[in-house]
């Protein structure tokens, strides 16, 4: 099963710059277990420049890595399920979400599939 995102994938389809080796952490993986993700869907969308879940500012600087030869930078949210708030009814449930983040080193020799916790 592919998880599916609120966040459309970027118009640009082409690959805008190399992997190198494609390594995850423990926690990294055991997220994307536990909430059914190919990961694969994840590296495509940050390899065609679809940066997931970043301010405009790390978005821009994205973009200015990609031509200057820096390090690289996507965040996804990956789904966990919903929880209701204590002081509501059932009917109010408010999504989970755990981010997984996706870090290209800047010589593009390593990507990084890491939970925020593990950096």
């Amino acid at each position: 099963m592919t998880t599916s995102f609120d966040t459309p994938p970027s118009p640009r389809r082409e690959q805008l710059f190399l992997l190198g080796r494609i390594v995850a952490t423990p926690g990294a993986l055991e997220l994307l277990r536990r909430t059914a993700t190919n990961p694969e869907v994840l590296l495509m969308r940050h390899v065609t420049g679809d940066w997931g879940d970043i301010g405009a500012e790390d978005a821009q600087e994205n973009e200015l890595s990609l031509r200057a030869g820096f390090r690289l930078m996507s965040v996804y949210q990956l789904p966990l399920g919903t929880t209701a708030a204590p002081d509501m009814d059932q009917s109010c449930t408010a999504p989970l979400q755990h981010p997984i983040w996706l870090i290209t080193e800047a010589d593009r020799s390593v990507t990084t599939l890491l939970l925020p916790e593990e950096y």
